[in-house]
């Protein structure tokens, strides 16, 4: 269930983008002038020119062209996030290409994102190459303001991070100091009265050697939802100190402030969302997606968050560079939520039913990556070789309670004409705990050239993990009880390609992985880690004539060790899910003012092994199995209409199951999305309107019982200057 899945999100660590500087010296002779043109540092973590990335760090570790890694890679930059008018980091990738964005609607706290078919909210999210781990509500949120890039590596990535989502993973970029002078605000509003600042400042000393940067953003006001309001804030210091071309360090900080009550629209019963509700006869309708049935005199979302982190990097005499990036990430979340859960089996034919629940939770992280990497040539081959050792540490400290349960009360409130106050039964806590989980782990790669075109990738990397659970009394339960294991497992993956002169390159690849993971199962023995294979084939293609990059994959992908429920409340590891599928993906810029994105994904995916028989064969609910999506944006030059642009477009979702039994289904929709824009000088304004037509939809379902509306139409209007 959503409510017992987390946020994630912190900020973290990578390569710092590196400057150029140039120095004007008079003479007595006249000089032609000279532009150099280029990305910050290595292009594998600066601005992203247009929709077209060429680099990135994510499927490598090391600064690779994007048509050379040997699995399908996606990178949505800073004019890609802001031509959506995205103010959340899940809204950035729904034009992504194997990404199943928002599956549970507008959630405010919380990044949901699927990759492949599987959820990577929890294990696959990261933040500068540093993995945002998140277990129950420990997680940490991140503000899509403050970020340069999003990058989407699909498929295993266990042999270059260790324990990750199978699916794929996302990595957030952070801004940071480029050695440039920055002088950016933005601000903007909602038509639900939600009001933003958000300032992007930064400069570099005289000596040339130290740059710094500061990102903030302040939010506040209604949102479409009933009854949710409050405020949010962050702000994001850097600096860099870079005393010569071969060293560099860079620290980054942040402190996050959330404190709001819960959206509506989601938890939401089968019957009243995606059909009607018909009792008796009777035809009720459909349930408003801006209804909110928390009680407003108790709900309450408050997150403290800071992290600080550094980047260290060295390139030696003989090119060798040695790299180190670290993170401490702290939370304190409570949250209090009055959620449905179904119909009443008390109340009147449009009462639902609600569960009174709240945690208090606190999560620390802290994780280190060292790096070697060099090249060396054997023969004809050249080799750039990468090893590693990572170090992740992750500890929460966690109550949650509910209602206690009453047959003859379920906390129930109209649907359609809801009145709050009523009495709730009360909460006690059902889990009481300190976990600690650890993983240490030592990989190598190899990345070889050679035959004018051929590129092969090796990779191999081994994993020890342990894991500590202390559970505490409970209302429950008056004793207490330890828990402990300790696993270790290889991963590997083997990549072939070649580039042919005229930008095609076909690939092949094949990854093993290994993701611990936290629980028991119905004999309570911790569980194993889930383990598997995916096979992989594809093109990617640089054209010579435009600036694009297009992909298609294919893929085949395993995942073992899959928790299957014996009951409603107990699971074992006898569940298996295997995922094919087909994506395809290009963005050109077919000038510096004219944009073009599209997507079209397909999945088969089935469950292969369960402990329910009747379940094998069917497909898992929440993933569509069919997306697409196409997107441009054109700015105007010329006469009085120079700096008139306008953009737009157009998300197919397919449809999806409600159960993994596959008995309901939710419907497929086509949503539009359109911009309007104008830039002059030094100051420009947007409009963006999402779900133009503002169709009513719902986005997907975790049983029948729990059903989440996608986002209505919405404006938000932002204006922006620098200086």
């Amino acid at each position: 269930m959503k409510a017992l899945l987390a946020a994630s999100v912190a900020a973290a660590a990578m390569i710092p983008p590196m400057a150029a500087f140039a120095q004007s010296v008079q003479t007595s002779t006249q000089l032609e002038p000279v532009v150099v043109e280029g990305e910050a540092g290595d292009g594998a973590t600066g601005p992203v020119k247009g929709v077209v990335a060429k680099k990135s760090r994510t499927g490598s570790k090391t600064a690779t062209d994007i048509k050379d890694i040997p699995q399908s890679v996606s990178v949505v930059g800073r004019q890609e996030i802001d031509d959506q008018g995205a103010q959340k980091a899940d809204e950035a990738l729904r034009y992504t290409a194997g990404v199943f964005a928002q599956p549970f609607g507008p959630d405010s706290d919380t990044n949901w994102l699927y990759i492949r078919g599987f959820q990577a909210t929890a294990t696959g999210t990261y933040m500068d190459g540093l993995q945002l781990f998140s277990y129950g509500f420990g997680g940490f949120y991140v503000d899509s303001f403050g970020l340069e890039r999003i990058e989407v590596l699909k498929g295993p990535a266990s042999v270059l991070y260790g324990g990750s989502n199978p699916g794929g993973l996302v990595n957030y970029v952070s801004k940071r100091p480029d050695f440039e002078r920055t002088r950016y605000v933005e601000t903007g509003v909602n038509d639900a009265g939600n009001v933003y600042l958000g300032f992007d400042i930064g400069d570099v000393a005289k000596d040339g050697a130290v740059s710094y940067r500061m990102t903030g953003k302040v939010a506040g006001g209604d949102t479409y939802s009933d009854l949710q309001n409050g405020w949010r804030g962050f702000i994001s210091p850097s600096i860099t100190w870079k005393p010569d071309e071969a060293t560099t360090l860079t620290i980054l900080a942040n402190y996050s402030h959330i404190d709001e009550n819960h959206n509506g629209g989601s938890f939401l019963p089968y019957s009243g969302t995606v059909t009607d509700h018909i009792v008796d006869g009777v035809n009720y309708g459909r349930i408003d997606p801006d209804a909110n049935f928390t009680e407003p005199s108790v709900d309450l979302y408050k997150r403290e968050q800071g992290s600080i982190g550094y980047e260290f990097e060295h390139t030696f005499d003989n090119d060798w560079t040695v790299r180190s990036n670290a993170r401490f990430t702290a939370a304190d979340i409570n949250e209090v939520s009055v959620y449905p859960n179904g119909w009443s089996t008390i109340g009147g034919p449009t009462d639902l039913a609600r569960i009174n629940f709240d945690h208090d939770t606190t999560a620390k992280t802290f994780l280190v990556d060292n790096q070697i990497e060099g090249k060396v040539v054997t023969g004809p081959v050249e080799h750039t070789i990468l090893a590693g050792i990572d170090f992740k540490y992750y500890n929460i400290d966690q109550v949650q309670s509910s209602g206690l349960y009453d047959e003859n009360y379920d906390n129930p409130i109209d649907a359609f004409h809801p009145v709050y106050g009523s009495p709730l039964t009360p909460r006690v806590s059902y889990l009481n705990q300190d976990l600690t989980q650890k993983q240490l782990g030592f990989y190598a790669q190899d990345q070889l050239r050679f035959g004018d075109g051929w590129l092969v990738t090796l990779n191999g990397r081994y994993d020890r993990g342990w894991l500590d659970a202390d559970n505490r009394p409970t209302y429950y339960s008056s004793s207490s009880s330890s828990q402990s294991q300790t696993v270790g497992d290889f991963s590997g993956r083997a990549g072939l390609a070649y580039e042919f002169d005229n930008g095609v390159t076909p690939y092949a690849s094949i990854a093993t992985f290994f993701n611990p993971i936290i629980g028991t199962d119905a004999l309570g023995n911790l569980f194993k880690p889930e383990e598997g294979t995916q096979y992989e084939v594809g093109v990617k293609y640089v054209p010579t004539f435009v600036d694009g990059l297009f992909t298609l994959s294919l893929f085949d992908l395993t995942r073992q060790n899959v928790p299957s429920n014996v009951t409603l409340f107990t699971q074992m590891q006898t569940g298996e899910v295997r995922s094919r599928g087909v994506e395809l993906e290009g963005k050109v810029n077919v000038t510096d003012d004219f944009r073009v994105t599209g997507a079209f994904t397909a999945y088969d995916i089935d469950i292969t092994k369960d402990a329910n028989p009747a379940l094998i064969g069917k497909t898992p609910f929440i993933v569509p199995e069919v997306m697409a999506s196409a997107s441009v944006d054109y700015t105007f030059r010329g006469d009085w209409y120079d700096g008139v642009s306008i953009g737009g477009g157009l998300r197919y979702v397919g449809s999806s199951w409600a159960d993994n039994e596959n008995t309901a289904k939710v419907p497929a929709v086509t949503l539009a999305d359109l911009k309007l824009g104008y830039e002059k000088e030094n100051w420009g304004i947007d409009l963006n309107i999402t779900n133009l037509f503002d169709k009513t939809y719902v986005s997907s379902c975790q049983t029948t019982l729990t059903c989440s509306y996608g986002e209505g139409r919405s404006f938000k209007l932002k204006a922006h200057t620098t200086w």
